[in-house]
């Protein structure tokens, strides 16, 4: 009998610990282009074992490949979190020297964290969904944000930041990992969505209701918008803004939109730049009946913003940011308030949709649905 698959791509990546551990203590292999070409071995090598474990499977879904491929980087990721932090040693000092010194500053630390627990976890749960033939779409949209936000900022990041240069050959394997989240979220966005059958009576009825009729879409609404307003002025800070108030905020409460390794600064441009007009276009659709979109797109913004925000806090917080860089001990509610409320709005809103999607849905003449109910 056959073990699950996603039990074999799990044990499959507990082996990166060990191939870590074995290229710290083998000092032929550590040099820049060597790592780069070890890593394209491993990872070519994986593959293999991949296909060899579903050699009895006829028709696949490719998104497997890509799951299973970046379980194996994420417990990479998990292990340089973990010893950066102390807990293990001996497994990434090869690679922090010869590979990519950045993966040791306190926004790869918290980077390594979300990829080594939260993707990972997505990953696995996606595959054993995949092949008890049951939709993985709604998580896959989740992971699709996640990534996307995480490569927006980690690539031009390094690039622009202080390590820039001194980038090694091993930097760009984050070629393709930067690629394949697009391709993979084009794929789940061009995939049916799975939708609760609703009356049409229901579904009108919903949509006659006005904003102040809709409390908590009334409240949503408000956190849209001071998300958006907190979004605009945090890029006009990173943007150098002569206002007195961007001064004192970025010296006196987010010290950490500064710090010289460049990634707050990207990540507050890309919220300016992506974020905002997302917020805009969802406050419009919160209060605009029909837009099913809403369903789809409330779920990749929310994954976005919760990994951006969860790096971006932990990053401020984190021993490995330098004291001057931290949020000030006696401003630390304020300001990390904030930016929790920043990464909840479009959780909240991705649960009020999804919870009661019916404001959103196209409306579906009576006979059809009914019709549909009882084929059901």
């Amino acid at each position: 009998m056959r073990p699950p698959v996603e039990v074999c791509v799990f044990l499959l990546s507990l082996l990166a610990p060990g191939v870590l551990y074995t290229l710290n203590n083998v000092p032929a292999l550590q040099e820049p282009l060597p790592i780069l070409g070890i890593g394209m071995v491993v990872l070519g090598s994986l593959l293999l074992l991949l296909l060899f474990i579903v050699r009895h499977k006829t028709t696949l879904d490719p998104l497997f490949y890509v799951f299973a491929e970046f379980s194996f980087t994420c417990l990479v990721g998990l292990t340089n979190a973990l010893e950066q932090d102390g807990f293990i040693s001996n497994f990434m000092g090869f690679y922090l020297k010869k590979g990519e010194p950045h993966l040791s500053t306190a926004y790869a630390v918290m980077m390594s964290y979300w990829e080594g627990v939260v993707h990972f976890v997505l990953f696995l749960t996606m595959i054993r969904r995949m092949f008890t033939r049951k939709s993985y779409r709604s998580l896959g949209l989740l992971w699709a944000g996640s990534s996307i936000a995480h490569q927006l900022v980690h690539v031009p990041g390094v690039v622009i930041g202080k390590y820039g240069s001194s980038l090694r050959p091993a930097f760009w394997r984050n070629v393709p990992f930067f690629l394949v989240p697009f391709w993979a979220a084009f794929l789940l966005f061009s995939r049916p969505r799975e939708t609760p059958i609703v009356t049409a009576d229901k579904i009108a009825s919903e949509q006659k209701k006005s904003l102040l009729s809709r409390p908590v879409d009334l409240l949503l609404s408000l956190l849209l918008l001071g998300a958006a307003a907190f979004s605009a002025f945090r890029g006009f800070v990173v943007l150098d803004c002569p206002l007195d108030t961007c001064f004192t905020y970025i010296y006196q409460y987010e010290p950490y939109l500064k710090d010289p390794v460049g990634f707050p600064r990207v990540m507050m441009l890309a919220y300016l730049f992506y974020a905002l007009p997302l917020l805009a276009v969802m406050l419009c659709g919160l209060n605009t009946p029909g837009c099913s979109w809403m369903l789809d797109w409330t779920l990749f913004f929310a994954g976005a913003m919760a990994q951006a925000q969860w790096c971006h806090i932990g990053a401020s917080l984190h021993s490995r940011t330098p004291f001057t860089y931290r949020v000030p001990a006696d401003k630390w509610w304020p300001v990390i308030g904030l930016n929790v409320l920043l990464a909840a709005a479009p959780a909240l809103l991705a649960l009020r949709c999804h919870a009661r999607p019916a404001y959103f849905m196209k409306p579906v003449p009576k006979g059809e649905a009914n019709h549909k109910k009882k084929k059901n």
